[in-house]
């Protein structure tokens, strides 16, 4: 198979983790005899410096050319207090909104090895596994009014929270495909009891379960499910949300995880006439610049996204399945870095990439 992807390193450790990602996938289309055609653009803080925007037209055109997108973290401190237009997240938004990718599906599985890992009790955490489904181009991220307005004392600032009924629909639906194909149990998140865009989703949600009779549908308040995650995590298998809901919720399941490091995420939308899912990957994390060049940065959520690429975007199962019993068996190892406790001296972040790479065969 002909594998065109774009690699946008993005900032900080994104440039490490994302080449490790990068050699992985190497291997795999080299073990599996697929053609790897790849491209690189600029996007967040390093596309700010070298173009003045976050995402240049030019990473717009080679995403939307790319059969899928690898993507690093993305963010500098030096931009901590520029306008939300002028920072390099604006360059995240605006490529999920190019690709039209609306499901942001981020997997929370905890390794047997990792177990420790977890600041949680053991007995709690064991057995976690479950998909995060979060809603990625609406809700309060994208709506309008939006901003600040007026001089102090009397400034203002707003923002909009906005759903429609075909945006709640179709990531209702992709979760309910999801489960269907696991252990049939979606818990759809709201704040119904405050807001009307949770009545809203709500409404939909209840109405869609009724086209997937097998699978059993929870409502759960987003308060409630935070407390759930970490008293009771075995209880989910898929969970659905809105969109600042699940940021909050996916990056809470790094604590099950062990690190925040070890979760990966894909971004889906439509389907190319191949049949193959738009798809744009990236670990979960963000861009760290304490550690950046350090050679320290855990690279397994961003080779975990690898592993979803083959699937969603290629319908490649063997090879994702390859490249997951790889990162397990480097887990089992132990020869892993810092942020996962490992018995000796942690690998740095290109050991722990050649060691999946060995690993795969």
């Amino acid at each position: 198979m002909q594998l065109n992807i774009l690699v946008l390193p993005g900032d900080g450790i994104g440039t490490e983790v994302t080449r490790e990602a990068v050699r992985v996938l190497t291997r795999v289309a080299t073990r599996y005899n697929h053609t790897l055609n790849l491209s690189e653009g600029l996007l967040g803080g390093v596309a700010i410096h070298k173009t003045g925007q976050a995402m240049p037209d030019e990473t717009a055109r080679l995403a939307q050319d790319a059969d899928a997108t690898l993507m690093g973290a993305v963010g500098l401190p030096e931009f901590d207090n520029a306008p939300p237009a002028q920072r390099p997240e604006r360059g995240l938004l605006g490529i999920r909104a190019i690709l039209g990718v609306y499901a942001n599906l981020r997997p929370v599985r905890t390794y047997k090895a990792l177990i420790d890992s977890s600041p949680l009790k053991n007995h709690l955490v064991e057995g976690t596994d479950m998909i995060i489904v979060r809603e990625l181009t609406g809700g309060i991220y994208y709506g309008t009014p939006r901003g600040i307005t007026g001089e102090a004392p009397n400034e203002h600032a707003v923002n909009t929270m906005a759903y429609s009924r075909h945006e709640i629909d179709r990531i209702a639906r992709m979760a309910f495909e999801l489960a269907s194909k696991r252990r049939k149990k979606v818990s759809s998140v709201d704040k119904s009891n405050v807001l009307e865009t949770s009545q809203l989703w709500r409404k939909v949600v209840t109405e869609v379960a009724a086209d997937y009779p097998t699978v059993e549908l929870e409502h759960i308040l987003v308060d409630n499910c935070a407390m759930q995650l970490v008293l009771n995590p075995r209880r989910f298998d898929v969970v659905v949300t809105e969109n600042m809901f699940g940021d909050i919720l996916s990056d809470e399941g790094a604590v099950l995880a062990g690190s925040i490091g070890m979760l990966p995420s894909a971004s889906i939308g439509g389907k190319r006439p191949s049949g193959a899912w738009v798809g744009l990957y990236e670990p979960v994390h963000g861009s760290a610049p304490d550690i950046a060049g350090q050679n320290k940065a855990n690279p397994l959520g961003a080779i975990g996204s690898v592993a979803a690429m083959l699937e969603y975007s290629f319908g490649l199962m063997e090879e994702a399945a390859a490249v997951n019993r790889a990162m397990e068996a480097v887990l089992n190892s132990g020869r892993v870095t810092a942020d996962l406790k490992p018995p000796g001296a942690p690998a740095t972040t290109e050991q722990v990439g050649q060691s999946v790479c060995e690993a795969i065969g």
